[in-house]
């Protein structure tokens, strides 16, 4: 693993960086248990699930500028749609506590709201019972190979031959693309640059794990406030998506109360949005040099 380190001058001597293919492999394993553990997953395991599948595919991308192989494109197609075949499942599900939470809140709008059939679909929809659907069994199933066929093909794969410095200029690259979706979302933000945004903030927040060894401090401070933004910015989207599941168009002849509720759904969003601006402008403010923001000091190869 020699042509794999990668030193910095720190106050406790050389360190270097994590080493990759144990933590993906550890990723899928993980992943694949879960889909196993569970007949029909449950919100948090559905969501554990996804979020394993993220941060393989950001491995992926962080690997991608020295393997160019049709193996490491194939492996991000798998995990991608892997992820697409469980969402239902985790939207479905936050949605409805989403809009049972709003109810709670906001009793006699809903009182007027009886008879809007995507309000009671979505409330009246129990979750998945203990028995998976045909549909959704297909899927699980569907899932689970994509996820046996990766592992597979990543146990195989050489991993150990990275150009350390390369690696820090693709961790580079995907903060540029985070600090430029923050630009667009900040300067207009919408359901489409607010969730680009938290994609590559995201990206970014499951690459950082490798280089905590050059600065652990810096790196994990780093990430609390990265899990913070895009935890923000993740509320904000399944409001977005909730508003998208009721089929809301202000355009359209609506009840007064549905466009009161969506109003109140709106400023929930702006409080999100107001939460993590300021913690974004000082992560990715326009100039800002991501080798500083993480601490690094003088690399030494």
């Amino acid at each position: 693993m020699a042509n794999f380190d990668i030193y910095v001058m720190a106050d406790t001597g050389y360190v270097k960086i994590k080493d990759i293919k144990p933590v993906m492999a550890g990723y899928l394993r993980k992943t694949q248990l879960l889909i196993k553990k569970y007949d029909v997953p449950d919100e948090k395991a559905v969501h554990d699930i996804r979020v394993l599948l993220k941060k393989s595919r950001a491995v992926l991308k962080l690997i991608a500028s020295q393997d160019e192989s049709d193996l490491n494109v194939k492996d991000l197609k798998s995990l991608k749609m892997a992820g697409r075949l469980l969402s239902d499942l985790r939207d479905n599900s936050v949605q409805r506590k989403v809009l049972k939470d709003l109810r709670k809140t906001y009793t006699d709008i809903f009182v007027h709201l009886a008879g809007v059939d995507e309000i009671n679909s979505l409330l009246n929809n129990a979750s998945v019972g203990t028995v998976p659907s045909p549909e959704l069994k297909e899927k699980l199933t569907g899932a689970a190979e994509l996820l046996h066929k990766t592992a597979y093909r990543i146990r195989f794969r050489s991993m150990n031959a990275f150009d350390p410095q390369e690696l820090i200029r693709e961790l580079g690259t995907t903060f540029e693309k985070a600090s430029a979706s923050y630009l667009a979302a900040r300067n207009q933000p919408s359901e489409t640059t607010v969730h680009e945004f938290r994609k590559r903030s995201k990206d970014f927040l499951y690459q950082l794990y490798f280089f905590r060894p050059l600065n652990t401090q810096s790196v994990k401070s780093l990430e609390k406030k990265l899990n913070s933004l895009t935890t923000n910015l993740g509320r904000y989207n399944d409001l977005s998506q909730l508003i998208n599941t009721l089929g809301y168009n202000h355009n359209d002849d609506n009840k007064t109360e549905l466009d009161e509720l969506i109003i109140h759904v709106r400023e929930q969003q702006d409080i999100y949005l107001k939460k993590l601006w300021p913690g974004a402008f000082k992560i990715f403010c326009p100039g800002t040099n991501f080798l500083n923001l993480l601490g690094f000091k003088i690399l030494l190869i």
